[in-house]
Parts: C-alpha cells; sequence; structure tokens
C-alpha cells in the first residue's frame, strides 16, 4: 500500500503543479476557472488517497464539501460570465 500511495501522490503532485502552471498563464479568465476547478478536485482526490492509506475516514465531509465549492464556484462564474458576453 505504501508504494501505491506514494505513486498516487506523486502523480498528484505533478498535476497539481502542472494545473498551477495554467491557471498562471491562463490568457483568459475561463482558463483559469477550469484550471482552480481542477485544483480543488486534485485536492480532493489527495485527501481520498490520504483516506485510503490512513484508514481515517474524518476526512470525507471534507471531500464532499471541497466538491461542492468546486462545483458552485465553476458554476457561479460561469453564469456571471455568460452574462457578460452578452
Amino acid at each position: 500500500m505504501q508504494v501505491v500511495a506514494t505513486i498516487a501522490a506523486v502523480l498528484l503532485v505533478s498535476a497539481a503543479a502542472l494545473t498551477a502552471y495554467r491557471v498562471l498563464a491562463g490568457p483568459s479568465t475561463l482558463d483559469r476557472v477550469v484550471g482552480i476547478d481542477s485544483l480543488v478536485a486534485i485536492t480532493a482526490s489527495g485527501l481520498a488517497v490520504w483516506a485510503a492509506f490512513s484508514d481515517d475516514t474524518t476526512v470525507l465531509p471534507g471531500i464532499v464539501a471541497l466538491a461542492l465549492v468546486g462545483f458552485l464556484g465553476s458554476a457561479a462564474v460561469s453564469r456571471f460570465r455568460v452574462r457578460d458576453d452578452r
């Protein structure tokens, strides 16, 4: 289990680094929103890996909260962005 958790952690950190670059270098607001939403999903995935590795289920409400905040944030920004384009 240690090897799997280490591989998952390395992949999640590399995905977070690439996504952070996308957020910082994104030419438009929508690119940045997608990048931040991806960072939230990567964070939730990291918490899920930690929960599986440590057999600790107390982080599961945090995962659900992160998923909800990520979805609501993306929906709100896209709604206001569509309204601004008209």
